[in-house]
Formats: C-alpha cells, structure tokens, sequence
C-alpha cells in the first residue's frame, strides 16, 4: 500500500473519528445540563433535548465529509502523494474542528439549558449563540467540499 493511500484513509478516519468524538461529548455536556435543569422544570424537557442534540451535527459534517472526498473516485492505487496529503489535510482539518466545535457549543447549549430550567424565556437565544461555534464547523466541510473538488 502506498504512502499517498495511507494518508487519505488516516484523513478520512480523522475527519469522521474525531468530528464523532466531538459530538458525543457535546451532546452529552447539553444531557448532563438536561437532567440537572429538568430537576428544577420538567416541562421545558422539549427544548432542553433540541438544545442537547444541537452538537451532534459536527459528527454529520464528518460523515457527510467522508462521503465528498470517497465518491470523488481519486482514493485509489494511481493517487499521488500530493492528493493524499490533500486527503489528510482536509480529514485532519474537519476532524479537529469538527471536535473543538461541538465541544464549545454543546457548553454553549449546557448554559442556555441551565437558564431555562433557572425559569430565564432563553431559548431562542441560546439557539442564536450556538450557532456561532457551528458555523466554524461549516467553514471546515465547505473547505473539505473544496478541496475535494481540486483533487
């Protein structure tokens, strides 16, 4: 197996372990936040699960990631070292931001929950704040779409 093959499949593995493992913690800062504000109100539970599911998305840019750069069609025994770096970059890229991102709004998401189950209208708010970690996890798949689409 060559060089160039090794680098794209360690990319890839990046780009959908690590946007994974993000996301599970993420989702399960916002479900520990979840059941401590349901405590104090139960009847917000539906908010709080929308608020706690909102990092999961990272790990969907890692998978979504994944399939661009597969169905591309150059991973393969004719690629060059350049375009498995190229692999490796854009996986190591997602996957770390991916990671960092969900991480960061799944606290984000934790605070609004706490806020809600404090009896605070925050919601929307918080549904505004966390978008903003978000979007550096879109700006990462955009740039694997990119990069993909040079290859």
């Amino acid at each position: 197996m060559s060089t160039a093959i090794i680098l794209a499949y360690l990319g890839l593995g990046l780009m959908v372990g690590l946007a994974g493992i993000g996301s599970a913690i993420g989702v399960s800062i916002g479900g520990n936040a979840t059941l401590g504000a349901l405590k104090k109100n139960d009847s917000a539970f539906g908010n709080y699960m929308l608020l706690s599911a909102l990092p999961g998305t990272q790990g969907l840019y890692g998978f979504a990631g994944f399939f661009i750069v597969n169905s591309s069609g150059v991973v393969g025994p004719e690629m060059t070292i350049l375009q498995g770096m190229a692999v490796f970059a854009s996986g190591f890229i997602l996957g770390v931001v991916g990671l960092i991102s969900a991480i960061q709004q799944g606290k984000v998401c934790a605070n609004g929950i706490a806020g809600i189950g404090a009896g605070y209208d925050v919601f929307g708010k918080t549904m505004v704040l966390a978008v903003f970690p978000e979007l550096y996890a879109i700006v990462a798949f955009a740039t694997t779409f990119l990069i993909s689409a040079g290859l």
